[in-house]
């Protein structure tokens, strides 16, 4: 249930030098969100900030109560995250969440796959604690465009049995992509169920592989959001959920991914309509930061996506 609350910053640090990190008191949201879910933060006061900005949950410590905490983590992409950058300890902020569906985890113990791509792979740490606090097993592949751009690759080496990390130029890990490696870590590690997040591109080819292996993938998509709660239809994305009855291909359906997401089944995205996008700017308006969609103009200092921000 979306709740609105004000938060204290417990703490501000960085992780690298690319990205912030907020730990906020929130009991609020830390004792119901689930993985995959995301928040609404304000950021500021004045005319710029009539959108509120989404953000993935990166880590939650539930404390019991007043005490429980949830951590977000963000690069600079415009005047939205730079206003948070500039807060410290007992700042106060004002929150919107959980929002959105998140993950669906595995009812039996399982071997999880988890697939993220730079600031994208935000909400699969707090999946991985999930998963491994149910007994599950976790192993992961963690890429980005180069070793600046990796979410905190030293704590990936403490939650998976079976790691694998790429980079784009090779400054880290394996040269190539996340599904250069995908394939074959799918069948080293006999996975039951892939989690991915990161880029629409990285996901479309996470989806067709999973889809060539029949393994099950859940994604969690990064659209541009202006409200959070179902109403604007900024953050659509088209699905097509089965068969007919008569065996044809069912009609394609457009789904909010601030509701009916932002976590789908991979297998059902329709990822050659939802990949029309450019790369002519990222931004604050989804919790990723994911590239404008073709025919929509973002400005380059403009902010509006989660799983990252």
């Amino acid at each position: 249930m979306m709740r609105m609350s004000s938060g204290e910053i417990l703490s501000h640090k960085k992780y690298g030098d690319a990205f912030h990190s907020l730990t906020i008191v929130a009991p609020d949201i830390g004792e119901r969100v689930v993985p995959g879910q995301f928040i609404n933060i304000r950021c500021g006061r004045d005319r710029s900030f009539i959108l509120r900005r989404p953000f993935s949950v990166y880590r939650v410590h539930k404390r019991g109560g007043w005490a429980s905490t949830i951590e977000i983590v963000f690069d600079l992409r415009g005047p939205g995250t730079r206003y948070l950058s500039e807060l410290r300890s007992h700042s106060i902020v004002d929150l919107m969440g959980p929002l959105g569906r998140g993950f669906t985890l595995p009812k039996n113990r399982a071997h999880c796959l988890l697939v993220g791509g730079g600031i994208g792979a935000a909400p699969l740490f707090f999946l991985a604690d999930e998963l491994r606090n149910d007994g599950h097993r976790v192993d992961v592949i963690l890429g980005a465009r180069s070793s600046r751009l990796l979410l905190n690759p030293i704590d990936v080496r403490r939650l998976a049995s079976v790691y694998r990390i790429t980079t784009d130029d090779g400054s880290a890990g394996e040269k190539g992509r996340v599904t250069d490696a995908l394939s074959e870590m799918i069948d080293r590690c006999e996975s039951d169920v892939v989690y991915t997040c990161g880029p629409h591109p990285m996901l479309a080819a996470v989806a067709g592989v999973c889809v060539d292996k029949k393994a099950p993938v859940q994604v969690a998509v990064e659209e541009l959001m202006g409200c959070g709660f179902g109403v604007c239809m900024t953050c659509v994305i088209p699905v097509r959920p089965g068969k007919s009855r008569r065996g044809n291909a069912a009609e394609i359906s457009y789904q909010r991914s601030c509701t009916d997401g932002p976590v789908f089944n991979g297998a059902s995205v329709v990822w050659d309509a939802a990949t029309d996008i450019v790369s002519s700017g990222q931004s604050e308006l989804s919790p990723g930061g994911t590239p404008a969609r073709q025919g929509v103009v973002v400005d380059s200092t403009g902010e509006h996506a989660p799983p990252g921000n």
